[in-house]
């Protein structure tokens, strides 16, 4: 996969805004795909190969988020939303439902190409690798070993687990919701505190500087995002 040849679909009923991102995207050499309603968009997924699709969620036939929804009953494609709206329980409506990330309107092209580039990059990441790895931090799937910036740590079963689902969607934006079904079973999904005291233990292993960490990054009132530590 290469820059030039990699395919977007923008699926926003805004001229202006799908103006923009064709001349943005295109004079990264991708591939551009438009389509202004949701169902059109759902046909356009069906009907070509796609390397990310970007969502609005307030299209003029249907719910961003039931686009979101529709796709991934089949697609693991990854899927950025733009909304302009700011409550947080849209976005995590959204993540939940199985977007990967999303950005807030008005967006710079810059932040935007910067959340793609991390969402390619962990789909082109090879399925069944024993190792996961991302910036210092290597979990050995096979050996149950946790090794951050070259120096071994020993994690509890429940912070291994925790640290395992962050990695294998890094970059991507969890919430509270997803990480307690991943980690604890379907039962707990009410049960933030559950997190909140794990990922300060996991800090406090991990991070150089618990209080400013580089790592376990908060998403405020949303949930978590692991990044690489740069």
């Amino acid at each position: 996969m290469t820059e030039n040849t990699l395919r977007v679909l923008i699926i926003d009923d805004e001229p202006a805004i799908r103006k923009l991102l064709k001349i943005s995207m295109q004079a990264y050499g991708y591939e551009l795909g438009e389509a202004a309603t949701g169902q059109d968009g759902l046909l356009m997924a069906a009907s070509f190969r796609l390397d990310i699709i970007l969502v609005d969620l307030g299209l003029p036939d249907m719910d961003g988020k039931a686009v979101v929804k529709a796709l991934r009953e089949w697609s693991e494609t990854p899927i950025i939303v733009l909304t302009a709206r700011e409550q947080e329980q849209e976005k995590i409506a959204a993540l939940d439902v199985g977007a990967d990330d999303y950005v807030t309107k008005p967006f710079g092209m810059g932040e935007l190409m910067a959340r793609m580039r991390v969402c390619l990059r962990r789909a082109g990441n090879k399925e069944g690798e024993p190792i996961l790895t991302c910036g210092g931090l290597q979990l050995n799937l096979l050996e149950h070993r946790v090794v951050v910036e070259g120096r071994e740590v020993k994690l509890t079963p429940t912070e291994y687990e925790l640290l395992k689902v962050m990695l294998k969607y890094a970059g991507r934006v969890l919430t509270h919701k997803q990480l307690l079904k991943a980690v604890w079973g379907n039962e707990y999904d009410t049960d933030t505190h559950y997190i909140r005291i794990y990922m300060r233990q996991l800090r406090r292993k991990i991070e150089p500087d618990p209080a400013q960490p580089k790592y376990l990054i908060t998403e405020a009132g949303i949930g978590y995002r692991l990044l690489g530590g740069e």
